[in-house]
């Protein structure tokens, strides 16, 4: 019974940790995932007020650790100064802060694997701690917290990024292959990394994934997306169901790592997706491979390396809406409604 319950309690916190994670996520990159295109196409028009957007929403990519941080802390309803603590702790861990010349810069999203071994470590020392400071906690925990969960956090992060890279490495090494298959492979590894701790986006900037690697990645993440989506809006409300492809699927992280079976469907999707891309020379850059429909950054990078006209817009608009949701509404069909195979309930979400 002890063993049960200690197995129950990791289970529940580790899904906390990346429940905690997949909303961060979603709090700090969906504003500028939005925006950030909007506002650049603002600037011949209203230079002013488009620069100050994309400066806030850029800062805002940035906090993704500390959102991530309060967010785990609060699935595991700790008090306020807890919170506070576990949200800086995962700022210093996860590199997108750096001390240089005796500045602070605040840069960049940070790894996100890492900011989660620092959030782990983090709420461990919280709980480890327990009431053991007495009425000292409110101002010597988030000293302890800081200094050991993130300074841990910040001496792993070289490591972290290695593996990182080796991972990217991995990835790189499918556009050596058939393109077809190359586009099949890439398509299922970026869906595959938007539903896991690993950041899709730093992967792909680590590794320059250009040209139709790119593409593949970006619409393989995409098929994923729309499919997560529409497999789920029957328990999800609309704006939740937007939010798998307007912003990022990443948010069914922890349902995914619940339930591996879910990954079928994602995968089935994103590999035809990929094999789409490659069919149709559809390219990007690598600021564009891991984000997918998002803020309509994938299909605006493919039409900059196309020939531009009403052709190519058609194109993209089958590629990235009429084909995504036929296809979700296939794998629906296919897999909850025909074999029984996954439920809507599997993919819930409590936000």
């Amino acid at each position: 019974m002890t063993e049960s319950k200690e197995t129950n309690g990791l289970k529940q916190g580790t899904l906390n940790i990346l429940n905690g994670i997949g909303l961060g996520v979603i709090a700090a990159l969906v504003p500028a995932a939005i925006l950030g295109q909007l506002m650049k196409a603002l600037l011949g028009v209203a230079p002013a007020f488009a620069q100050t957007v994309i400066k806030i929403t850029t800062f805002t990519q940035s906090l993704l650790a500390a959102m991530a941080g309060f967010c785990a802390a609060y699935l595991f309803q700790m008090n306020m100064i807890q919170m506070c603590s576990v949200a800086a702790a995962a700022m210093i861990g996860s590199g997108a802060v750096t001390f240089k010349n005796g500045l602070i810069m605040v840069a960049g999203t940070g790894d996100v694997i890492n900011i989660g071994l620092t959030i782990t470590l983090a709420i461990l020392l919280i709980k480890l701690i327990g009431n053991k400071l007495g009425s000292y906690t409110t101002i010597l925990l988030p000293i302890i917290v800081l200094v050991v969960g993130g300074g841990i956090g910040l001496l792993i992060l070289p490591y972290v990024k290695t593996v990182t890279t080796f991972i990217g490495m991995i990835v790189m090494a499918f556009t050596k292959l058939q393109p077809l298959l190359m586009g099949v492979l890439i398509g299922m590894s970026f869906a595959a990394m938007i539903v896991s701790p690993i950041s899709s986006v730093g992967i792909a900037v680590a590794i320059g994934l250009t040209g139709v690697a790119s593409g593949a990645a970006n619409l393989g993440i995409t098929g994923a997306a729309y499919t997560l989506g529409i497999m789920s809006y029957s328990v999800n409300g609309m704006g939740t169901t937007l939010a798998h492809f307007i912003g990022t699927p990443k948010i069914q992280m922890a349902n995914m790592l619940e339930k591996p079976k879910l990954f079928v469907p994602v995968l089935l999707s994103s590999a035809l997706s990929g094999l789409l891309a490659a069919i149709f020379n559809l390219q990007g850059t690598p600021n564009s491979a891991g984000f997918g429909f998002s803020g309509l950054i994938g299909p605006l990078a493919a039409y900059a390396k196309m020939t531009p006209g009403w052709g190519s817009i058609i194109l993209l608009t089958v590629l990235y809406v009429v084909y995504p949701v036929a296809l979700g509404f296939f794998m629906r069909w296919l897999f909850i409604d025909r074999l029984s195979f996954a439920q809507a309930e599997d993919l819930r979400l409590e936000v």
